[in-house]
């Protein structure tokens, strides 16, 4: 993140005004008005005045007002004179109520683009016009014209299809593109001040899962919408997701990465009973699987501490099923799933992995996957064991669970349930096929 400032190399040409030259010698009298040109460097002509100089402040306004906000961007860099007089002309209050949008409730996507293009527009002006201020007195300025906003407040604005965070998202990200990271830290700093973020962080993540629902949502919608998601490379986004995790204890970042990414409900609210019931689709945790390996990725945040908050984030608000933890898994993809397998595994909780194992051969099943992905995961952990009757009980516990797990599934389908016999024997019918497939591709690889 390195700023770059471009060099000036404009001059300004001026032509000297006619005048006569009279010559004395030999009597002879000429009159020559030769005009010529000198080149006249742009600090120069500021020191002697510049043409917007000498406009009257009136005619100057009328200037600026024909400008787009894109355009009065690119005029403030011309000098430092002209930085001012757009800094003075953008902090009036008619130039505000005509050109910062508070209308985030648009029936059209065409009208949501518009919003959310005005606002990368408004950031280029702002970075542009506050080049020169210290960073602290840079954000003073520039948030003092959005702070109260109602839309890019949390809180403050219930209506579904507001595009008031994306706007503001997109107006942050374009304004500190290029900063540098302590610079950025200061950002966050400062949103926090003005936000109370923190202390809002601090309350639902405290209070009981669901219950401040409301809170939940748009501390989630702030967060990815503001912070998160407008960023398009890796480390910005691990930058601001470690901002947002570092000020609390591993359980409560558990519960923090639960909010921001877990799965929602229809209605908007999050799924937390969902996880605990019944398996879901992958869709629902495809977010949460993209934020823990954006931890994952980080060189700072060591496997151990990544592990620990997994086996935390699996247990709220209460023991996730276990198809949610096996799907989970899968979609953090063969480095962290083998991280937390052989975890377990070197201490002995075989029968743990055994019964994940069956459920990620399941998922793999169900989901598409190359069974040969999970044969494979399968010989890496058997690896672990130093001996050959180690690596024998470890087969045996894994054949014992795929029965196991069979038999609980069928007594469930002829006992009944809630959700329909058919959804319980369809579930039947993928993990016996599951099972034969993975044997099948087991002893393929072992014979071959």
């Amino acid at each position: 993140m390195v700023r770059n400032t471009s060099r000036n190399t404009g001059y300004t040409l001026t032509r000297r005004s006619k005048h006569k030259h009279k010559r004395t010698q030999h009597h002879h009298h000429h009159h020559g008005p030769h005009p010529a040109r000198t080149i006249v460097t742009r600090r120069q002509s500021h020191i002697s005045g510049s043409f917007f100089h000498m406009l009257p402040p009136e005619v100057f306004d009328m200037i600026l007002d024909k400008l787009s906000v894109l355009e009065m961007s690119v005029f403030s860099m011309v000098s430092k004179e002209i930085t001012g007089c757009v800094v003075d002309y953008i902090s009036t209050v008619a130039w505000k109520n005509r050109t910062i949008v508070q209308s985030f409730h648009h029936s059209t996507c065409l009208e949501q683009r518009s919003t959310i293009g005005h606002y990368r527009d408004l950031g280029l002006l702002f970075k542009r016009c506050t080049l020169l201020l210290p960073t602290k007195e840079r954000l003073k300025f520039i948030f003092s014209k959005f702070s109260q906003i109602p839309c890019f407040m949390l809180e403050q604005c219930s209506s579904l299809d507001c595009t008031g965070f994306c706007s503001y998202g997109v107006f942050l990200q374009t304004l500190i593109a290029g900063w540098d990271e302590l610079e950025c830290q200061r950002v966050f700093n400062f949103l926090c001040d003005l936000t109370n973020l923190l202390q809002k962080v601090d309350a639902v993540i405290t209070g009981k899962p669901g219950v401040r629902w409301y809170k939940e949502l748009q501390l989630r919608l702030f967060c990815r919408q503001v912070l998160l998601d407008p960023w398009p490379n890796q480390p910005d986004s691990q930058f601001w997701l470690m901002q947002l995790l570092k000020p609390w204890p591993m359980v409560s970042q558990a519960r923090l990465l639960f909010i921001l990414y877990g799965p929602l409900l229809p209605e908007g609210s999050l799924g937390w009973q969902d996880l605990v019931e019944r398996g879901l689709p992958h869709s629902a945790l495809w977010d949460l699987s993209k934020a823990i390996l954006l931890l994952f990725d980080k060189v700072e945040v060591k496997d151990n501490v990544i592990q620990a908050i997994l086996e935390e984030l699996i247990v709220i608000p209460q023991p996730w099923h276990v198809e949610n933890v096996a799907r989970l898994l899968v979609l953090c993809g063969s480095s962290l799933c083998y991280a937390i397998l052989s975890s377990k595994a070197i201490n002995g909780r075989l029968r743990e992995i055994s019964r994940l194992i069956v459920y990620i051969i399941m998922v793999c099943e169900k989901d598409g996957y190359h069974m040969s992905w999970a044969v494979k995961l399968v010989q890496q952990i058997c690896k672990i064991f130093n001996t050959a009757p180690e690596r024998f009980f470890f087969i045996q516990e894994l054949e014992n669970m795929f029965s196991e797990v069979t038999r609980d599934v069928f007594e469930f389908s002829v006992a009944g349930n809630h959700f329909g016999d058919g959804e319980t024997f369809q579930t039947l019918c993928i993990l016996l096929n599951s099972s034969a497939r993975f044997h099948t591709t087991f002893l393929h690889m072992l014979l071959k």
